[in-house]
């Protein structure tokens, strides 16, 4: 499930005047009926071309003044009706930032554009700080959910409007938004004037916000006045969703296979235990036939792949299946089971978009070489994790890891210790996704 895609504009201090706007405004409210049945289909489903869903985080604060708020949702109503929000099309939501950010509508309220125009036009300004960190990051957390309309592999999009400058620390905002893949796009109206950049907290905010500091994600209006020409450049940059690279995000976009030690020394009990490792950072991820990919494959001197990539698609089955695996008992052949792995596992989805890694947990020495088998599956652009556990040496784990050693190999004395590596493992694949995918 890609529910984490997202997308943000930012539009800082700009005067928006006239109402006229271009493009097929799309209503899917009540279908015509007599002569004009011919257009119920386009009506119904809006522009296919642009399937996004997308928050509109607008200034509500006293920088901002009752005038240039009003302009404001002016010419966000002008963007909302040019994109064509429908059914099949974008589906658009509203938060005002404030004081305390406000949700004003969600993307499940209203799906067609003379609906998303009388919402927008019925919000009431708030006053106070800025503070479009706090809703910036607000939106990335709440807005964006699965309750509230979110469609699954459809990019996540904020365009968040700041007129002047944020009042707060936008840039840690921008790395959650991210982490939820949320695209952000940064619309600034009016930049400080040299009197006022003393209190802008930091000058390259833009940059450090945006979903990627390409130029694509930021756009720049002078004034509030005047601003139709600038609605149909930020409608057609909503829409080119190639860009919109933040919607891939570590939780949808990595195949993770799991190599785990069924050798006599586990014992049943324990290999529960491990079991309960797997599922915990399974479960982390949006498991679907677009999103994160899991295997898991049982070793002891023989292998047995549980379940490959493409068996289950559902998170509820990947679990499932975990909790059914029978324990084996037998020998350590860790080294013969990782090339095993690469083989039959990550062989047939060479051609996966998606990031590949390895997290192997083990109780004890394996019988036979691990270093080569662990080089080649390096070599194949997989990313290994050695989870040690009792008996299981040093140098064999650091052998299997990927570099730097110290944050991709982990030991604990008792298999009770696993639970603290769950957090350690997610977070150091999501770190290797983003920077694979600088």
């Amino acid at each position: 499930m890609l529910s984490r895609w997202s997308a943000s504009f930012t539009v800082t201090k700009g005067k928006s005047s006239t109402q006229e706007a271009t493009g097929q405004a799309v209503s899917t409210a009540h279908p015509p009926t007599g002569k004009r049945l011919k257009k119920t289909p386009e009506k119904k489903t809006g522009n296919k071309d642009c399937k996004a869903d997308i928050a509109f985080l607008i200034d509500g604060s006293f920088n901002i003044g009752q005038r240039r708020f009003n302009l404001q949702k002016n010419f966000v109503g002008k963007v909302a009706l040019m994109l064509g929000i429908g059914t099949e099309g974008p589906h658009v939501g509203l938060v005002q930032a404030s004081e305390h950010p406000k949700i004003e509508f969600y993307l499940k309220n209203f799906t067609s554009a003379k609906d998303v125009l009388f919402a927008i036009k019925e919000v009431g300004f708030r006053g106070g700080n800025s503070n479009t960190g706090k809703a910036l990051k607000h939106t990335a957390q709440k807005f964006f959910t699965v309750d509230a309309g979110v469609r699954k592999g459809i990019p996540k999009v904020v365009v968040v409007f700041i007129d002047g400058w944020p009042s707060d620390d936008i840039e840690e905002a921008g790395i959650v938004a991210r982490e939820f893949g949320v695209n952000v796009f940064i619309v600034s109206v009016a930049k400080p004037i040299p009197e006022e950049l003393g209190m802008v907290q930091d000058v390259t905010f833009v940059d450090k916000a945006v979903c990627r500091n390409n130029g694509f994600f930021s756009y720049h209006m002078p004034n509030w006045f005047g601003t139709t020409k600038y609605v149909k450049p930020l409608v057609q940059k909503l829409c080119t969703h190639e860009q919109m690279m933040c919607s891939k995000t570590c939780y949808n976009s990595v195949n993770i296979a799991f190599l785990i030690d069924g050798s006599s020394s586990v014992g049943d009990s324990n290999f529960r235990l491990m079991l309960e490792f797997v599922s915990n950072i399974a479960k982390t991820f949006e498991i679907s036939d677009i999103g994160a990919k899991i295997a898991a494959v049982q070793f002891t001197y023989d292998q047995r792949t549980e379940f490959s990539f493409t068996d289950y698609s559902t998170k509820e089955d990947v679990l499932a299946v975990i909790r059914n695996i029978r324990y084996m008992s037998g020998g350590t052949a860790t080294g013969d089971a990782i090339s095993f792995t690469v083989r039959n596992v990550f062989g047939p989805i060479r051609e996966s978009p998606n990031k590949n890694f390895l997290v192997i947990v083990t109780d004890g020495q394996s019988y036979d070489d691990v270093q080569g088998p662990a080089a080649a599956a390096h070599d194949a652009g997989i990313t290994i994790f050695s989870v040690g556990v009792a008996w299981a040496p040093l140098d064999d784990l650091k052998d299997m890891a990927s570099k730097p050693k110290e944050s991709h190999a982990f030991f604990t004395r008792e298999f009770t210790g696993l639970e603290p590596i769950v957090s350690d493992v997610i977070r150091g694949i999501c770190r290797d996704f983003l920077e694979s995918q600088q």
